[in-house]
């Protein structure tokens, strides 16, 4: 059965070529899950499935790969392998390979970064295993490396971002605070930011999306841009670690220095009912479920499109305590 889809997913499920996505967000081991019983997915059969997730640098990706678990489970229809890359490259294309030495059915994966991924993008097709990308893209030489892409907006959530920016603070000297240099995330969130407001951005440097080098690098950047009156950050953890570093410098955060981010995660979402966030665009992390469906069509060999868009949402200072305490992450 499994060969027949395979074959089916060749034919149907192959898309156009697209080396770089326009589109694209913000514990080591393995662990697996299922049987190998009958499953729920309408033609009986389990679905292999080796998931590699790129870490756990931050609220969002922990949510993310809860979502992503809870849905590719045994009782949904999926034998669900699971790696946790740890941030490194190296790790998620040892993963994937050992993936298509179990002979899975369908591979999904979050790429760390957008790069260096040819030569195992190239063997996973040789072996007829459709890839499915999840949250983040590539950017490939290999013809159709992958069959669809699932995820948000990254460009326009950096130019929602943007524009509330040209609206409120238009005088604003702006410090971008990036995600992991390379990542789709930040390339792009840093592409649709800068086409809105790119001339009072000050300076910029990466916390690689965690709490911790986000304080890091913004206690550097308040010595180098003393003048500098915002912060953009490209998730919310990078910008609960500026609040630490803005705090401890005498200053007040949303106030003496305003602070524009995006992600949408419960802690981030507090800041700004706190007043020390001043706006957040959301980047939606839980669609594991849309990524199950996804899945079960790539197997059944049926058409699906070349992306699917997740739907996120923007909040200013005026989101309730009520709307983050029934926040689902």
């Amino acid at each position: 059965m499994k060969g027949i889809n395979r074959a089916r997913t060749g034919m149907a499920g192959v898309v156009a070529t697209f080396t770089i996505l326009a589109l694209a967000a913000c514990g080591g081991g393995s662990d697996t899950s299922g049987d190998g019983g009958d499953g729920e997915d309408g033609s009986g059969d389990v679905i292999r499935v080796g998931f590699s997730q790129l870490g756990a640098e931050s609220g969002w990706r922990t949510a993310n790969t809860e979502s992503v678990k809870e849905s590719l489970s045994e009782e949904n229809g999926f034998d669900l392998t699971f790696v946790d890359a740890q941030q490194k490259q190296e790790n998620q294309i040892k993963a994937l390979r050992d993936f298509v030495a179990q002979d899975v059915d369908v591979i999904a994966f979050s790429p760390v970064i957008e790069t260096g991924w040819d030569e195992v993008l190239q063997e996973i097709k040789d072996s007829g295993i459709p890839v499915v990308l999840v949250d983040r893209t590539v950017d490939t030489t290999v013809d159709d490396p992958f069959v669809t892409w699932i995820g948000a907006d990254f460009k326009q959530e950096g130019t929602t971002a943007g524009e509330w920016v040209a609206e409120n603070a238009p005088d604003a000297k702006i410090f971008e605070l990036q995600g992991t240099l390379g990542s789709g995330a930040q390339v792009d969130r840093e592409e649709g930011f800068g086409e809105v407001v790119g001339d009072q951005v000050i300076g910029k440097a990466s916390g690689n999306f965690t709490r911790a080098e986000g304080k890091t690098a913004v206690e550097a950047a308040l010595q180098a841009y003393p003048d500098m009156t915002m912060i953009f950050t490209h998730n919310d953890d990078m910008g609960l670690g500026a609040i630490e570093a803005i705090e401890a410098a005498g200053k007040v955060p949303g106030k003496d220095i305003q602070i524009v981010s995006v992600d949408g995660v419960r802690d981030g979402l507090q800041a700004l009912v706190d007043k020390k966030f001043n706006y957040v665009v959301e980047c939606n992390p839980v669609f594991g479920d849309q990524l199950a469906e996804l899945i079960k069509k790539v197997y059944d060999g049926e058409d699906v499109p070349k992306e699917t868009i997740v739907i996120d949402e923007a909040f200013d200072q005026t989101i309730t305590q009520e709307t983050v305490d029934a926040r689902a992450y």
